[in-house]
């Protein structure tokens, strides 16, 4: 990377660390010697800005497994530089392991982040994440300590194989465990499937929410350029680990921070790519709570313009129908497709290189455009993701229509509505349920206080019965996610949620829900008057925990169309924090 044009403006005595390590007194006699008591020696810090590298490595995290080593190829370019760089560990927030929902979590993440960046000596900061809600919540933490902050994603995993068949994370999991249902395939086809899907350390190989959300991190300008695509097990991810390393101690001295990097524009930016990638609809709620955390009211309306005039180029499962992650990168990587839709960018939005985006992405090359199309060839006509109101969703919801059969794109149906997804999930492997293809298969209570933690069950399993029929996709609708790796016609985040009293928890089975994607509508056919009498009986259901984490969680979290965030750590909710105090 060539050498940065911004200048050199803080100086030695201006370092955060310095009120650690600099004064002639007892205290930082005290912080000097259990330094040394480490091993380390004054000159290995002294005059030199100390990089904090916030690694959420663990046992239980499969998409951070290189994280263990990658941590000392960040501390290699840090030293490199001239930086002492020092290790963080923080929660891992698995999306293979951890219940009931990471996204419980995600904000907890942010917390620890923010905090341990605040109470230790540090004057930058590397973040190492990738999994779904790791990425905004380092970013979340970062952006409000706002001390210079580089992202080093995970990168995704190789691509799967089974039986010679390219299998995608997610995407084919649900795909071969619906033929296994409906008799196509084998118990022994299925163990083949299990050991062949997830070959290396790294994220989700489709465009799930790992993906999607470190290339909004690329895009808001917080990644080295083309990094947000690297895969895991490529050489130039270790490449990539020392340069952000190398990066952040220049940044340190430029006085880089997230704040002026995450204008509005930039954010802005993040949308029109995650449109053109298609991806994740978790995007929504992480972005909303991003731009949010750094001062910028970005909501659904934003979106919803973005959707209407950035097509889909990004030619990935599950979007697309061929390409994994690794294709991406091969074909030219996010550089690439920013490059392509460049006339929906604000190019001289600042990056961490300290130059524009405009300027990072010049000369970037397709060398496959049919995994990166150009707008005039689009794999789909309008962006990932759709907005829809209505009186089930004053408050909004989203779609994905790229990723669903097309002749639901306008559809009106008898719902059947599940308070629980225990009664759900024993409904769809019932052949006697009278479901059938009109139907409208609705699951309630799984909102942010409802799940709780909104988890990604709205990829609600398609009833044995229309399998057998042949059918793979239906109408569902629910207050809850799901995963970036999915598909199908489901109808998520519908918020005011239910557990709280939305309009979903009126809904009845038997009730016609009319979907019309071309109209952002949704709505159920009930007069008013009907839903003012249900509105009346409606008892809210008892709370989900009585103490602890939980008990905070659900006391403080906003609904999905404001992003998740807690209510006491949005920016406006009070005056910044001060530097801790030291005697």
């Amino acid at each position: 990377m060539s050498q940065s044009p911004l200048p050199r403006v803080k100086t030695v005595e201006e370092f955060r660390s310095r009120r650690w390590f600099g004064p002639a007194d007892l205290r930082s006699f005290g912080h000097r010697s259990r330094a040394m008591q480490m091993g380390y020696a004054p000159e290995e810090w002294t005059g030199k800005p100390v990089i904090a590298i916030v690694n959420t490595w663990s046992d239980l995290q499969p998409c951070h497994a290189h994280f263990k080593t990658r941590v000392d190829d960040v501390k290699r370019g840090i030293l490199m530089a001239g930086g002492f760089p020092v290790e963080l560990p923080a929660i891992s927030v698995s999306e293979s392991f951890v219940k009931p929902t990471t996204m419980l979590y995600r904000n907890m993440l942010a917390m620890e982040t923010e905090e341990l960046l605040r109470s230790h000596p540090v004057d930058g900061v590397v973040l190492m994440g990738g999994c779904d809600k790791s990425t905004p919540a380092l970013l979340l933490g970062a952006t409000s300590m706002n001390i210079p902050a580089i992202f080093l994603p995970a990168g995704p995993m190789l691509r799967g194989n089974w039986q010679g068949k390219v299998l995608g994370s997610g995407s084919d999991s649900w795909k071969y465990w619906d033929e296994l249902r409906a008799g196509k395939i084998t118990d022994q086809d299925w163990l083949g499937v299990e050991g062949g899907i997830a070959r290396s350390y790294g994220t989700c190989m489709t465009m799930g929410t790992a993906s999607t959300m470190t290339a909004i991190a690329e895009a808001v300008g917080m990644v080295l350029p083309g990094g947000s695509s690297v895969p895991a097990a490529d050489a130039g991810h270790i490449r990539l680990a020392s340069e952000s390393g190398r990066r952040i101690v220049e940044m340190v001295w430029e006085d880089l921070t997230p704040q002026r990097i995450q204008t509005r524009e930039a954010f802005e930016n993040a949308i029109a790519v995650a449109m053109a990638m298609g991806c994740s609809t978790n995007a929504i709620i992480h972005l909303i709570a991003m731009a949010r955390r750094a001062g910028q009211e970005i909501g659904l309306d934003d979106f919803e313009r973005f959707s209407r005039k950035v097509p889909v180029i990004g030619n990935v499962r599950p979007s697309g129908n061929a390409y994994l992650m690794e294709d991406f990168f091969y074909a030219g990587g996010i550089r690439a497709l920013m490059g392509n839709i460049r006339e929906h960018l604000h190019l001289d939005c600042l990056t961490v290189t300290g130059r524009s985006l405009g300027e990072n992405i010049e000369g970037a090359r397709v060398y496959n455009d049919d995994v990166i199309r150009g707008t005039a060839n689009p794999i789909y006509g309008e962006g990932s993701l759709a907005v829809l109101k209505g009186n089930l969703a004053p408050s909004g919801c989203v779609i994905k229509p790229a990723a669903m059969d097309q002749k639901f794109l306008k559809h009106s149906g008898p719902a059947v509505v599940f308070d629980d997804y225990p009664s759900m999930k024993k409904a769809v492997e019932d052949e006697s349920f009278p479901f059938t293809p009109d139907t409208v298969m609705v699951l309630r209570n799984a909102g942010p206080q409802g799940g709780p933690g909104m988890p990604e069950w709205g990829m609600l399993p398609m009833p044995k019965k229309l399998l057998k029929m042949g059918l793979r996709d239906m109408l569902r609708l629910s207050d809850a996610r799901m995963s970036g790796t999915s598909y199908g016609a489901c109808v998520l985040h519908v918020a005011p949620e239910s557990y709280i009293g939305g309009p979903l928890a009126l809904l009845r089975t038997g009730d016609i829900v009319e979907v019309d994607v071309d109209a952002r509508s949704i709505n159920m056919r009930v007069p008013d008057e009907e839903l003012a009498r249900r509105r009346a009986e409606w008892v809210p259901p008892p709370e989900r925990y009585g103490r602890g984490y939980g008990w905070m969680f659900s006391k403080h979290i906003r609904q999905a169309d404001e992003g998740c965030d807690f209510d006491f750590l949005k920016t406006e909710f009070g005056p910044p924090v001060p530097e801790p105090a030291i005697f």
